[in-house]
C-alpha cells in the first residue's frame, strides 16, 4: 500500500500556498514538481522536483509517478488524463475535480478552443478567466475533501 501524496504541477500554479496549508495538516507530502527553481516552505513533508527543461518533463514525470494513492494538482487537461488513467485523483487550481466523466468532454473544448484561437488571428491571446477569491475557496474544499477520500480509501 502507498501512502497519499500530493503532486503539484507547479509552474503555474496559483494555489501551492493552499496546497501546503491542507497537506501539513492532513500530514501528507507534497511534491512541487517544475522545470525550474521554486521557492518552498521548509518541512520535511514538503520536496521539489526539478525536471529538464525540455517539452513536457514535469507533465512526463507527474504522469510516471501518479497512481491510486495520488492527488494530481494540474491545469493541464491532458496531463489530467494522463493521471486519471494511473488511478489518481485529480483537482484543477480552481477546485475542480477532474474525473473519468467529465475527462473527455474536457479534452473536446480544449481541441474547439485551440481551434477557436488559431482561427482568430487577431493576435490577442485569450486566456481563463482570472482567479478569484471563490476559486481559491473552492479548492481549499475540494483537496480536503479529496484527501480525505484518498486516506480512506489507502487506510
Amino acid at each position: 500500500m502507498t501512502d497519499v501524496r500530493i503532486l503539484v504541477d507547479a509552474d503555474a500554479c496559483p494555489v501551492k500556498d493552499e496546497i501546503y496549508k491542507v497537506a501539513l495538516r492532513h500530514k501528507v507530502p507534497v511534491v512541487i514538481v517544475a522545470n525550474s527553481y521554486m521557492r518552498i516552505p521548509e518541512h520535511t513533508l514538503i520536496s521539489r522536483k526539478m525536471v529538464t527543461d525540455s517539452f513536457d518533463a514535469a507533465d512526463d514525470w507527474i504522469a510516471e509517478q501518479a497512481d491510486a494513492a495520488s492527488i494530481v494538482i494540474t491545469a493541464d487537461i491532458l496531463l489530467a488524463d494522463r493521471c486519471l488513467k494511473a488511478g489518481a485523483r485529480v483537482l484543477s487550481p480552481t477546485g475542480k475535480p477532474f474525473t473519468d466523466a467529465s475527462i473527455g468532454p474536457a479534452i473536446a473544448v480544449r481541441a474547439i478552443h485551440a481551434d477557436l484561437r488559431a482561427g482568430l488571428g487577431d493576435g490577442i491571446a485569450r486566456g481563463p478567466a482570472p482567479f478569484s477569491k471563490a476559486d481559491r475557496s473552492r479548492f481549499l474544499s475540494a483537496l480536503d475533501t479529496a484527501l480525505q477520500a484518498a486516506q480512506r480509501d489507502q487506510g
